[in-house]
């Protein structure tokens, strides 16, 4: 089956919904494709020598998926895209079994993944970690200096009832635990950068949990409807500032580094491609992801639009 690329603007603004929807829980498993005509989760190979850009079933991998494939279009590079596929424990099938070619990760998680047990101290051997569990068949290129952690962030009638301010700990959340619903993705329930480590490292217990989506609109709208009092928000969710979240320090480094980082298979692609990826990520910082995340979330631009725009303005597109 060959996965069709962005060919029309109805295809477009479908993939731009979803992802600032994502709202319907059969994406958790099941994801969408742009033109509506392929199953991400099909494990065919990438045919005809295209590259196949993945992207995790949020919306800033979306984004980013966006931002590596038009680059690489930009290069003469032949794309097809597979959007909103699911969970890491999904997409790194895919890549070893070729029916992804490269995709947007975050170091720090994708450690957790593999090795649970490791606590790097830089970036630099953040890298070297990964590569030594990664499959044979995988490899990184280099990071970016953007960073998007996952977080632990309470609404604002839970940090005025326990007096949590943006100075609080995690750890300051240990007695009130017992009393509090945490949401986030399913997956968050069995990962150690999740209950696994809360309980582990900061001795957290919740009194319950509720599977939402990846720090998406279903957990950010149940934190502020307070359905849940506590959940795993991403940094640069605009969300965050606007619903005056309250972001807990993370003072043990449960989550450690969380650089965007590719994640793709060895000889998918051209040096050319890895070329303009790595360009991509040396341009790629912090508040740069932020202000791109703020025009797709907040502002409802299409991301394959905002992707593009930026390319452009820095000399890549």
């Amino acid at each position: 089956m060959t996965f069709t690329p962005h060919t029309s603007s109805s295809a477009r603004r479908f993939r731009g919904a979803a992802a600032v929807a994502l709202a319907a829980a059969t994406a958790l498993l099941a994801g969408c494709s742009s033109g509506g005509g392929s199953d991400p989760l099909k494990d065919d190979k990438a045919s005809g020598g295209k590259v196949v850009v993945g992207s995790n079933n949020f919306a800033e991998s979306i984004l980013l998926a966006d931002i590596y494939g038009e680059a690489l279009k930009a290069k003469g590079v032949e794309v097809t895209y597979k959007p909103n596929i699911g969970s890491r424990e999904t997409t790194y099938g895919l890549l070893k079994n070729g029916a992804v070619s490269v995709l947007p990760e975050y170091n720090g998680a994708l450690l957790a993944y593999l090795d649970p047990k490791a606590a790097p101290k830089t970036v630099e051997a953040t890298t070297s970690a990964i590569e030594a569990k990664l499959d044979s068949k995988l490899t990184l290129l280099k990071p970016a200096a953007a960073e998007d952690k996952d977080s632990i962030s309470v609404n604002s009638a839970t940090a005025e009832k326990y007096h949590l301010t943006g100075k609080s700990s995690i750890a300051d959340l240990k007695d009130a635990a017992k009393d509090l619903v945490i949401g986030a993705s399913p997956e968050f329930q069995t990962r150690h950068q999740g209950l696994d480590g809360l309980k582990s490292v900061y001795g957290l217990e919740f009194k319950s949990f509720k599977a939402l989506d990846a720090g998406g609109p279903l957990t950010a709208a149940a934190l502020k409807q307070d359905t849940v009092q506590a959940a795993d928000i991403f940094t640069t969710d605009p969300t965050i500032a606007k619903e005056k979240f309250v972001v807990l320090q993370d003072t043990q480094n449960l989550f450690g580094f969380q650089n965007v980082q590719p994640l793709a298979r060895k000889n998918a692609l051209p040096q050319k491609g890895v070329d303009a990826l790595n360009a991509v990520s040396a341009k790629l910082d912090t508040a740069t992801l932020l202000d791109l995340d703020t025009q797709v979330q907040s502002q409802h631009k299409d991301p394959l639009d905002v992707a593009k725009a930026w390319l452009k303005s820095v000399g890549l597109g």
